[in-house]
């Protein structure tokens, strides 16, 4: 494919475009670009090729006698009419549809404007589209010819490796792309999904589809209303997308109570939810029997142990205890704020079902609720694995303040544990939260 490019600024088309992947095609052979110097064709000693507008006006205007000059060289050279575009403000936004379309031309003449524009008679002669790339004003139409030029050459053949690098990409079937992961499989205690993991190339497909859909949906939806399911499995993934959405959205029936013996299965079933997910970020806790129902029936016991309930189903669980912690007398690296009465934040999970629901923040504000309504206490305290990512950027996005390291008994365990802070802001304890 040919690119002819008509501008004030050949270098800059030229530099831009030799790079990269469009100038490694061209060197290749697989492209060509031609910046054609519109100035090369005025017909005066200075090589104006602009003039002020007729009725007045700030600005100049590119005249059409030298534009038209440098197209007619073109019309010559290629020996036949080429497909002409020019990038203009006014013109209809370029997208995906129009670059497949261009990238079926042979030879493709982009028309850059400068000043107040060209002069109108030029473009109703031989312009045959006016492109633009938003609702916005560059200084010229070199950077945006780039852009088009860029995103057509990416679809001609041998450019790219492979057809597939662009046929599942944003904007190709009317979706965005699926996000992307690489090594490591875990970064800041953030994991790649798991499905992408297991080898099962099936279920990697449906999963990639379905975020497709899931992100055109939330990000894009003036483009979802426009996009037509193309088979029954498109169909049955967006009535999933929609009942995950009515299912994890948070609803105003939100609340905490003190758990019950009647809650024990589901607050297990947290618990492994827990477990499973601390194991795949290589975090060695909670990895032996620890807590196991005795642990939370003891916590009942004392009435430290709460459940949080989303519509009634229990959805997340924590414990604040106000028994004074031993391991919390000897921090190092750091200090605590202040000798003042706590409560300890203890064995807080999620269920895997509210993940990315805005639960765990919930959670956290019932947490402080509790421990100043509940307990009159403005001092919260809790201790992490160093390496519970999660948990660590939980507590600082709650206003926790890292205080150094504690050792708490853990047989069989790393016993190394981040120690995080939190004064509560409450004029009044006595009369409750406010």
């Amino acid at each position: 494919m040919n690119f002819h490019v008509l501008t004030l600024f050949p270098d800059m088309i030229i530099d831009g475009l030799n790079t990269s992947i469009t100038g490694r095609a061209i060197k290749n052979g697989c492209l060509s670009v031609e910046a054609v110097n519109i100035r090369d064709y005025a017909n005066n000693k200075h090589m104006k090729v602009d003039d002020y507008p007729y009725g007045g006006g700030a600005g100049l205007v590119m005249q059409a006698a030298p534009v038209c000059a440098a197209y007619d060289s073109l019309v010559q050279k290629i020996g036949k009419k080429p497909r002409v575009v020019y990038m203009t403000p006014q013109g209809y936004t370029f997208n995906q549809k129009m670059a497949q379309d261009f990238a079926k031309e042979d030879d493709l003449v982009i028309l850059c404007g400068h000043y107040e524009g060209i002069d109108e008679r030029f473009i109703e002669e031989c312009v045959d589209e006016e492109i633009s790339l938003g609702d916005f004003v560059l200084t010229g139409g070199e950077i945006a010819a780039m852009a088009v030029a860029d995103s057509v050459c990416r679809l001609v053949p041998g450019v790219l490796a492979d057809e597939q690098c662009y046929t599942g990409e944003s904007h190709w079937d009317g979706l965005l792309e699926y996000p992307q992961y690489t090594r490591p499989e875990v970064w800041e205690g953030r994991a790649v999904p798991e499905v992408l993991i297991n080898g099962d190339h099936a279920k990697v497909e449906l999963w990639r589809r379905k975020k497709q859909l899931e992100r055109t949906m939330n990000k894009r939806p003036d483009m979802f209303e426009k996009f037509t399911p193309a088979d029954d499995t498109d169909r049955k993934l967006l009535e999933e997308i929609k009942k995950d959405a009515s299912r994890i959205k948070l609803t105003e029936k939100l609340d905490y109570r003190p758990a019950t013996l009647d809650d024990m299965p589901d607050i297990m079933r947290i618990v492994e939810d827990a477990r499973r997910s601390l194991k795949r970020f290589h975090v060695d806790q909670w990895q032996g029997e620890y807590p196991n129902e005795q642990v939370f029936l003891a916590d009942m016991a004392r009435g430290e142990c709460f459940a949080v309930t989303h519509g009634g189903e229990v959805a997340a669980v924590f414990v604040l205890s106000t028994l004074e912690q031993e391991n919390y007398a000897k921090i190092t690296d750091g200090k605590w704020t202040a000798d003042m009465p706590y409560c300890v934040l203890h064995r807080s999970a999620v269920s895997a079902k509210y993940r990315g629901s805005g639960m765990s923040e919930f959670m956290m504000k019932c947490v402080e609720r509790q421990a100043a309504e509940g307990f009159g206490l403005r001092c919260i305290r809790v201790d992490t694995h160093r390496k519970n990512k999660a948990m660590q950027r939980l507590l600082r996005e709650s206003g926790y303040r890292y205080r150094g390291n504690v050792l708490i008994d853990d047989a069989g365990h790393d016993p190394a544990r981040q120690a995080y802070e939190k004064i509560l802001k409450i004029k009044n304890i006595a009369g409750g939260c406010k």
